[in-house]
Protein backbone atom coordinates (compact mmCIF):
# COMPACT_ATOMS: atom_id res chain seq x y z
CA UNK A 1 0.00 0.00 0.00
CA UNK A 2 1.00 3.82 -0.95
CA UNK A 3 1.87 6.00 1.64
CA UNK A 4 -0.65 9.43 1.90
CA UNK A 5 -0.25 12.20 0.20
CA UNK A 6 1.05 15.16 2.53
CA UNK A 7 -0.83 18.17 2.97
CA UNK A 8 0.07 21.13 1.21
CA UNK A 9 -0.28 23.50 4.54
CA UNK A 10 3.23 22.14 5.41
CA UNK A 11 2.05 19.61 8.22
CA UNK A 12 3.98 16.35 9.13
CA UNK A 13 3.94 13.86 6.24
CA UNK A 14 1.53 10.58 7.60
CA UNK A 15 3.82 7.41 8.38
CA UNK A 16 2.98 4.99 6.05
CA UNK A 17 0.59 2.18 7.70
CA UNK A 18 1.48 -0.83 9.11
CA UNK A 19 0.14 -4.62 8.54
CA UNK A 20 -0.66 -7.26 10.41
CA UNK A 21 -0.94 -9.47 7.71
CA UNK A 22 2.13 -11.72 9.29
CA UNK A 23 0.04 -11.90 12.58
CA UNK A 24 -2.90 -12.87 11.19
CA UNK A 25 -1.24 -15.58 9.04
CA UNK A 26 0.66 -17.51 11.76
CA UNK A 27 -2.78 -17.56 13.91
CA UNK A 28 -4.32 -18.69 11.15
CA UNK A 29 -2.01 -21.35 10.58
CA UNK A 30 -1.95 -22.25 14.54
CA UNK A 31 -5.31 -23.54 14.19
CA UNK A 32 -4.63 -24.75 11.40
CA UNK A 33 -1.75 -26.93 13.43
CA UNK A 34 -4.07 -26.99 16.24
CA UNK A 35 -6.86 -28.68 14.19
CA UNK A 36 -4.78 -31.04 12.48
CA UNK A 37 -3.32 -32.56 16.03
CA UNK A 38 -6.62 -32.97 17.26
CA UNK A 39 -7.91 -34.59 14.43
CA UNK A 40 -4.64 -37.50 14.69
CA UNK A 41 -6.39 -37.83 18.37
CA UNK A 42 -3.49 -35.79 19.84
CA UNK A 43 -4.50 -33.37 22.26
CA UNK A 44 -3.73 -29.69 21.71
CA UNK A 45 -0.46 -28.18 23.86
CA UNK A 46 -2.12 -25.84 25.89
CA UNK A 47 -4.45 -28.76 27.77
CA UNK A 48 -1.00 -30.38 28.29
CA UNK A 49 0.86 -27.85 29.82
CA UNK A 50 -1.75 -27.94 32.32
CA UNK A 51 -1.93 -30.90 33.06
CA UNK A 52 1.90 -31.06 34.19
CA UNK A 53 1.62 -28.56 36.01
CA UNK A 54 -1.26 -30.28 38.28
CA UNK A 55 0.86 -33.58 37.94
CA UNK A 56 3.34 -31.38 40.57
CA UNK A 57 3.34 -32.09 43.50
CA UNK A 58 3.16 -28.87 46.00
CA UNK A 59 5.93 -27.98 48.53
CA UNK A 60 4.65 -27.68 51.82
CA UNK A 61 6.04 -25.00 53.86
CA UNK A 62 8.00 -25.75 57.26
CA UNK A 63 6.28 -24.28 60.23
CA UNK A 64 9.26 -21.55 60.37
CA UNK A 65 8.89 -20.08 57.36
CA UNK A 66 5.27 -19.60 57.37
CA UNK A 67 5.61 -17.88 60.84
CA UNK A 68 3.93 -19.96 62.98
CA UNK A 69 6.77 -22.11 64.43
CA UNK A 70 8.92 -18.97 64.65
CA UNK A 71 7.09 -17.37 67.44
CA UNK A 72 7.69 -20.66 69.09
CA UNK A 73 11.19 -20.46 68.82
CA UNK A 74 11.57 -16.94 69.77
CA UNK A 75 9.68 -17.92 72.95
CA UNK A 76 11.97 -20.39 73.30
CA UNK A 77 15.59 -18.35 72.68
CA UNK A 78 14.19 -15.95 75.36
CA UNK A 79 13.65 -18.35 77.73
CA UNK A 80 17.18 -19.85 77.46
CA UNK A 81 18.66 -16.91 77.85
CA UNK A 82 16.54 -15.96 81.47
CA UNK A 83 17.29 -19.16 82.73
CA UNK A 84 21.22 -18.68 82.74
CA UNK A 85 21.84 -15.46 84.62
CA UNK A 86 25.42 -16.05 85.11
CA UNK A 87 26.42 -15.53 81.54
CA UNK A 88 27.74 -12.28 80.04
CA UNK A 89 25.43 -10.57 77.91
CA UNK A 90 27.36 -7.56 76.05
CA UNK A 91 25.74 -5.25 73.78
CA UNK A 92 27.43 -3.95 70.89
CA UNK A 93 25.49 -0.63 69.37
CA UNK A 94 26.77 0.37 66.05
CA UNK A 95 25.91 3.13 63.69
CA UNK A 96 23.86 1.66 60.18
CA UNK A 97 25.32 5.01 58.54
CA UNK A 98 28.71 3.64 57.30
CA UNK A 99 29.65 -0.49 57.20
CA UNK A 100 32.76 0.50 58.85
CA UNK A 101 30.63 0.06 61.86
CA UNK A 102 29.08 -3.46 60.99
CA UNK A 103 32.58 -4.54 59.78
CA UNK A 104 34.42 -3.23 63.69
CA UNK A 105 31.48 -4.76 65.70
CA UNK A 106 30.97 -8.05 63.96
CA UNK A 107 34.43 -8.32 64.50
CA UNK A 108 34.21 -7.52 68.16
CA UNK A 109 31.22 -10.29 68.67
CA UNK A 110 33.37 -12.76 66.58
CA UNK A 111 36.25 -12.23 68.68
CA UNK A 112 34.46 -12.74 71.89
CA UNK A 113 32.10 -15.49 71.39
CA UNK A 114 35.60 -17.10 70.42
CA UNK A 115 37.43 -16.99 73.26
CA UNK A 116 34.94 -16.54 76.34
CA UNK A 117 32.81 -19.56 76.02
CA UNK A 118 28.74 -19.01 77.18
CA UNK A 119 29.06 -15.09 76.10
CA UNK A 120 25.97 -13.67 74.70
CA UNK A 121 26.59 -11.00 72.36
CA UNK A 122 23.88 -8.60 70.27
CA UNK A 123 24.21 -6.00 67.99
CA UNK A 124 21.65 -3.27 68.05
CA UNK A 125 19.04 -4.73 70.41
CA UNK A 126 17.59 -1.04 69.70
CA UNK A 127 17.22 1.17 66.89
CA UNK A 128 21.05 2.77 67.34
CA UNK A 129 21.89 6.37 67.55
CA UNK A 130 23.62 7.95 64.95
CA UNK A 131 27.45 8.13 64.64
CA UNK A 132 27.53 5.94 67.93
CA UNK A 133 30.01 2.79 68.44
CA UNK A 134 29.61 2.01 71.70
CA UNK A 135 30.66 -1.68 73.24
CA UNK A 136 28.88 -2.38 77.45
CA UNK A 137 27.34 -5.19 79.75
CA UNK A 138 23.84 -5.17 79.74
CA UNK A 139 22.89 -3.19 82.28
CA UNK A 140 25.72 -2.28 83.66
CA UNK A 141 29.75 -1.35 82.31
CA UNK A 142 30.39 0.37 79.56
CA UNK A 143 33.90 -0.59 77.35
CA UNK A 144 33.97 1.91 75.18
CA UNK A 145 31.84 4.51 74.15
CA UNK A 146 32.29 6.44 71.23
CA UNK A 147 29.30 8.98 70.64
CA UNK A 148 28.15 11.33 67.69
CA UNK A 149 31.41 10.73 65.52
CA UNK A 150 30.98 12.93 62.78
CA UNK A 151 32.82 11.58 58.94
CA UNK A 152 35.08 10.36 58.29
CA UNK A 153 34.91 8.50 62.01
CA UNK A 154 38.52 9.50 63.17
CA UNK A 155 38.24 7.89 66.84
CA UNK A 156 36.56 5.00 65.93
CA UNK A 157 39.34 3.82 62.78
CA UNK A 158 42.43 4.86 65.32
CA UNK A 159 41.26 1.77 67.58
CA UNK A 160 43.09 -1.44 67.52
CA UNK A 161 40.37 -4.00 67.73
CA UNK A 162 42.34 -6.65 68.51
CA UNK A 163 44.14 -4.68 72.00
CA UNK A 164 40.35 -3.79 72.43
CA UNK A 165 39.10 -7.54 72.45
CA UNK A 166 41.72 -7.95 74.80
CA UNK A 167 40.90 -5.64 76.88
CA UNK A 168 37.09 -6.52 77.22
CA UNK A 169 38.03 -10.05 77.88
CA UNK A 170 40.36 -9.36 80.75
CA UNK A 171 37.15 -7.20 82.08
CA UNK A 172 34.34 -9.75 81.57
CA UNK A 173 37.36 -12.57 83.52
Amino acid sequence: MAPRKSKSDGEEKAKPLTTQTSTRVTRSMDRQTRSATQQNGAKAAGSVAKQVKLASPKRKKPATETGRGAKKAKKEEEAAEVEDPTKPKIVIEHCKQCNAFKTRAIQVKEGLEGAVPGVTVTLNPEKPRRGCFEIRVEGGETFISLLEMKRPFAPMKALDMEEVIEDIIKKIK
